[in-house]
């Protein structure tokens, strides 16, 4: 899952990310509001935005606002120190899916993470399960016909893309902005390779590879309709 941080606390920004990434999100961050409702307009494929009210620029409820009327409907998780019943009632009606208070708890924001990315898939359980195929985003496991696969970060990453958008064409640009962000270096084979290791400890008709466009899990084997 990509989450985008917009927060302008260097600190605090570098201590959700690293206590994000063990949780297999791939986080990027902005620092103002500005480059955030760029990001947010253009075609950035974000699961979440964490994002802080008081920024530089166009402040949060700002960009909150211009991307709902924009008809963006990623889920926004505001994080402020604005903690007056009134900022959270206007937070909440402007778009906000969820509202937390500086200072929190690292675990709660997880917690309210996993909530707003199962809300949003329409999800009532945090478990993934496709075609044999169990993840579970809390404690970072997969089975496969009941049985423990050991997979890499961002094979775990990759799969949990896929499981959370059965069906849809996911093209190889999106995938690496996905896993990777806007980072790290990316050899030009590497979502391949992943996905020739999820073939390999998985089955190999889990993910097709569409020529030219990108790949996709199918909600069933090809030829099976319920």
């Amino acid at each position: 899952m990509r989450i985008l941080l917009v927060e302008d606390d260097p600190s605090l920004a570098s201590g959700i990310r690293l206590a994000l990434k063990p949780e297999h999100y791939t986080v990027d961050h902005l620092a103002d509001g500005d480059t955030a409702l760029a990001a947010l307009q253009g075609d950035e494929p974000f699961d979440a935005v964490v994002l802080d009210l008081g920024l530089p620029g166009l402040d949060g409820m700002q960009v909150l606002e211009a991307i709902r009327q924009r008809g963006n409907r990623v889920p926004v998780l505001v994080l402020t120190a604005r903690d007056a019943v009134d900022d959270r009632i206007a937070g909440l009606d402007v778009g906000a899916d969820d509202y937390m208070v500086k200072p929190f708890e690292v675990a709660e924001l997880k917690a309210r993470l996993r909530a707003l990315l199962r809300r949003s898939q329409g999800q009532v359980s945090s478990v993934l399960a496709c075609r044999g195929i169990r993840l579970d985003p809390a404690t970072h496991d997969v089975h496969y016909l009941d049985k423990p696969v050991e997979l890499s970060r961002r094979e775990f990453t990759l799969l949990q893309e896929f499981m959370s958008h059965p069906g849809r064409v996911l093209t190889r640009d999106t995938l690496v902005r996905l896993v990777y962000g806007w980072d790290e270096d990316v050899a030009s084979n590497a979502i391949e390779v992943h996905v020739h290791h999820l073939r390999r400890k998985l089955f190999p008709e889990l993910i097709r590879t569409l020529r030219g466009i990108g790949y996709v899990m199918d909600k069933e084997p090809r030829g099976v309709s319920s």
